[in-house]
């Protein structure tokens, strides 16, 4: 049966052209998920990450700070379409701040940091076949952008969902797009290697690359991040921040006692009776903020030795095949980590950085907090809080879609004097407000309007 489901897979993907580097890779998965492979790593067969670097106590040189920025390269990950906030486009086109979209700010922090550092700097951006086009159009306003001939996109691979029930390519003539999926981030390293951007890259003298979440607006250009990586020799590097009881969902970084080799371990990665460790931030005090620094020379080098195929730990996951209807067939998308190719450098470092470097936006609850005056946008384009970030829990009912959202978030409340803000119910905020101290506005039935007048 299974024989039959991956031949069927890997002759859906070579027909539609898909890169054969990816189909090795995607075979590679398979044949984990055939033979009941979960990716879950025990809590005994780790240490936890204690005493990593930390930045702001990093002592690198101007001059070597500025030569390693002129050899790095910025790449976004901008595959997914923020589905669970309702979006139909490429999530990075949602707007943040001051009429400005995700990728209006990340360009604008990439131009800013080559007028200041005199550096190439190039910026790319891994698409996904559903982030495309909406991306390049956008793009398209920014004719100054590209940097000697490279491109300004590559694009993450596409594998087919395949049926829970016998391994084999789901079909779905009502939309038979939603056959396809992205095999998750860590199809960076494949993708790089095989769309002939990694030898591009390297061809045009460029040495290193800082990744990081599109969405993750903290992930600036930073010279001394760029000279501490270079500094080190490293073939690899994550950037690690300290854990709080908001924390608790996101992947961290630990040492594996049989090798002392760094890993990371994720949420779909750890059995359900050992959650409470995962989730401990006490035990485990530093969270993965998914921003990566490569060396692209080691790179090559190590895609080269293993045929395109990291061997990456699996992520099996289960979902429907329209993931807005619940009884649509069930599928597993094979998908991997990117952060987890730390286990396959050796040498791999970690850093911890400040919470300033994660800004990442979810949910609508931290696209408040971005929009809000907890925030202020900088001349390098970099958002930065002037006050301690408040806790922001909204009504998933009313609030959970962006379109929902902007209907009842008209008018954006100060947040400045706020200890946390919790919404139940059907509010409109569509005066100038403030939200002071602790606020918790109940369901008190019915469409109600929040009235704080602000200080004058």
């Amino acid at each position: 049966m299974s024989d039959r489901g991956l031949t069927l897979s890997t002759d859906k993907m070579r027909a539609s052209g898909v890169d054969p580097v990816a189909v090795d890779v995607f075979a590679h998965y398979y044949r984990q998920a055939e033979s009941g492979a979960t990716g879950i790593i025990a809590e005994d067969s780790i240490e936890p990450l204690l005493d990593p670097p930390r930045l702001d106590e990093v002592e690198v040189c101007e001059a070597d700070q500025v030569a390693a920025l002129a050899q790095t390269v910025v790449i976004k990950l901008n595959g997914g379409l923020g589905t669970s906030m309702g979006l139909d486009q490429a999530k990075s086109l949602l707007p943040v701040r001051d009429g400005k979209n995700f990728l209006d700010l990340i360009v604008a922090q990439v131009m800013h940091a080559r007028q200041a550092y005199g550096v190439r700097l190039p910026l790319l951006f891994m698409n996904s076949f559903r982030t495309r086009s909406d991306t390049l159009a956008q793009l398209a306003r920014y004719p100054e952008l590209a940097v000697d001939g490279l491109p300004l996109d590559f694009l993450q691979s596409a594998e087919p969902k395949i049926r829970l029930d016998d391994l084999t390519p789901v079909e779905w003539p009502a939309d038979p797009a939603l056959e396809w999926c992205p095999p998750g981030h860590g199809d960076l390293y494949p993708a790089l290697w095989g769309s002939g951007v990694l030898d591009a890259l390297l061809d045009a003298g460029f040495r290193y690359v800082t990744v990081a979440n599109g969405d993750n607006l903290g992930a600036a250009p930073n010279p001394r991040l760029a000279g501490w990586f270079a500094s080190t020799g490293a073939p690899y590097a994550a950037e690690v921040c300290l854990r709080t009881v908001n924390d608790r969902k996101g992947g961290h970084l630990a040492v594996r006692k049989a090798d002392g080799q760094l890993i990371l371990r994720d949420t779909a990665q750890t059995a359900p009776e050992e959650m409470h460790w995962f989730t401990d931030e006490h035990r485990h005090p530093y969270f993965h903020a998914n921003n990566l620094w490569l060396d692209l020379v080691q790179l090559r080098q190590t895609l080269t030795e293993r045929g395109g195929v990291l061997g990456l730990p699996l992520i099996r996951n289960e979902k429907t095949v329209d993931p807005t209807d619940p009884a649509s067939p069930k599928v597993i998308q094979l998908e991997c980590a990117m952060g987890a190719a730390i286990e396959v450098f050796r040498g791999a470092r970690a850093i911890a950085v400040g919470r300033d470097r994660f800004l990442p936006v979810k949910t609508t609850n931290e696209l408040l907090l971005l929009r809000s005056d907890v925030f202020e946008l900088g001349q390098d384009a970099q958002l930065r809080a002037v006050v301690e970030i408040p806790g922001v829990d909204l009504d998933g009912k009313y609030y959970k879609l962006v379109d929902d959202f902007d209907a009842r978030v008209q008018v954006v409340p100060s947040l400045r004097r706020a200890t946390a803000l919790t919404v139940r119910g059907d509010w409109v905020f569509d005066v100038r407000s403030q939200v002071v101290g602790e606020v918790s506005l109940a369901d008190e039935g019915g469409t109600r309007h929040y009235r704080s007048e602000p200080d004058a």
